[in-house]
């Protein structure tokens, strides 16, 4: 772990922003989109111009940990044009339902294929320590409650069983003639998250949802962390 990642948790703050949890899944070799954070609507222009069209626009705060529910995100912008509304119209949203966050910034990312989404997770139990947890992703966690959890540190076998416990499974391995998805691959980010919490004894939670599984790999789409003792 480099030097960057043991300052940075070194700070007392309740919740990491969403690049500074980024970077800490790149350092573990988790896959990331591009991304660039900007401070107004020209470097926002700037960013999507390098990276190429389509791309997602979400609002960088520490104040606001649900960025969806917010009215924080954007995605599938096609051009410049898009990108400027989406820019006006989260501004003025993020005033109504958010009138007291410090807004850092802006996060532009490159909009990645759609896959079979996850959720892959993890927490500090008081009593019981580090725990893993895997589900199917995006909202559907919320609705199904389709999720397994295990203590850590596990290895790739408990991730892979962690994995078929949920009834969400067979969208993994080629559900009604689709490509299977790369599920060693998801069982990695499984043990990763592990690691990570036993590594980084400042973490408190650590959150991907989704992460979006292709046949060939798997990318952590959006990402949320928070902090123990920041509050």
């Amino acid at each position: 772990m480099d030097n960057r990642i043991q300052e940075l948790l070194k700070e007392k703050r309740g919740a990491l922003i969403e690049p500074e949890v980024m970077e800490i899944l790149s350092e573990y070799a988790i896959t990331v989109p591009r991304s660039s954070v900007v401070k107004d609507l020209e470097g926002a222009r700037k960013a999507a111009a390098a990276m190429g069209y389509p791309v997602v626009l979400k609002v960088v705060s520490r104040d606001i940990l649900h960025k969806s529910e917010a009215g924080g995100v954007a995605v599938d912008l096609g051009d410049g044009a898009e990108l400027e509304d989406a820019w006006n119209e989260m501004r003025s949203r993020l005033k109504e339902r958010a009138p007291s966050a410090d807004i850092e910034g802006f996060l532009v990312e490159e909009m990645v294929p759609r896959g079979v989404e996850v959720i892959v997770g993890a927490l500090r139990d008081e009593q019981f320590g580090p725990a893993v947890m895997f589900g199917s992703g995006g909202t559907a966690v919320e609705l199904f409650k389709d999720v397994s959890f295990r203590l850590a540190p596990v290895d790739r076998e408990e991730a892979l069983e962690m994995m078929r416990e949920c009834r969400g499974y067979p969208l993994l391995t080629g559900f009604r003639g689709a490509q299977p998805c790369d599920v060693e691959t998801v069982a990695d980010v499984i043990t990763k998250l592990s690691i990570i919490m036993c590594e980084l004894d400042r973490l408190k939670e650590l959150e991907i949802n989704p992460l979006v599984a292709y046949p060939d790999g798997v990318v952590a789409v959006d990402a949320r962390a928070t902090l123990v003792g920041g509050e």
